[in-house]
């Protein structure tokens, strides 16, 4: 009983979600309007493209709208709200330093333990270097993909957008034998670009 304990204490043998838990940055790509328009920085009209152009393929993508009107220090202000998450095995320089606070040697500890087998690889690695809280700060920037076929419930719901309904949908297809069956089926219940946000979240295997 006490090694089930501690084994539960630190993570071991357990299948956390990949998506790293939000400690208050939300996905821009699912926000609702009226919570983006409490964003620092971002007036009416901006607001109003944003939820035009949604879904973002990248952070990057969302920094060059942005950046024309705002500066470096709004930006990171707007960023410690609002973010397009990175994966953490294929996310760019680019991308991962506009995660607030990032600098370049942060940028090479992310790309060292590369490939990420889920986010305890991320927190057991990032932790020899900022403590805790930290961890869990920049851990809401990130996910890990999930594997379609199988990923676990909460895996599932810790991708941004998805309840219960999807949920089901995501899992009655199973077994998926390539991503383009996840496109068909998927593409059922949602537009194509709702089906693209959603794929930057899952592998097959």
């Amino acid at each position: 009983m006490i090694r089930i304990l501690a084994a539960a204490a630190l993570g071991l043998g357990m299948t956390p979600a990949q998506v790293g838990k939000s400690q208050g940055v939300q996905d821009v790509n699912v926000i609702a309007e009226k919570e983006l328009a409490t964003v620092p920085h971002l007036t009416v009209p901006m607001v109003k493209v944003i939820v035009d152009r949604r879904p973002f393929a990248s952070i990057v993508e969302l920094n060059a709208l942005l950046a024309a009107t705002l500066n470096k220090e709004q930006l990171a202000q707007v960023y410690g709200k609002i973010f397009v998450p990175i994966n953490l095995n294929a996310g760019t320089k680019e991308e991962i330093l506009l995660i607030p606070g990032i600098g370049p040697r942060m940028l090479r500890e992310f790309e060292e333990y590369r490939p990420y087998d889920g986010l305890a690889r991320f927190r057991r690695e990032m932790g020899k270097y900022v403590d805790e809280k930290e961890v869990a700060r920049l851990e809401q920037y990130v996910f890990v993909p999930i594997n379609l076929n199988t990923a676990s419930d909460e895996d599932i719901l810790s991708i941004p957008g998805i309840g219960p309904r999807m949920l089901r949908e995501f899992k009655e297809y199973r077994p998926y034998d390539g991503i383009e069956r996840f496109r068909r089926e998927i593409g059922k219940y949602v537009t194509p670009k709702e089906v693209a946000r959603l794929e930057r979240f899952v592998v097959v295997k």
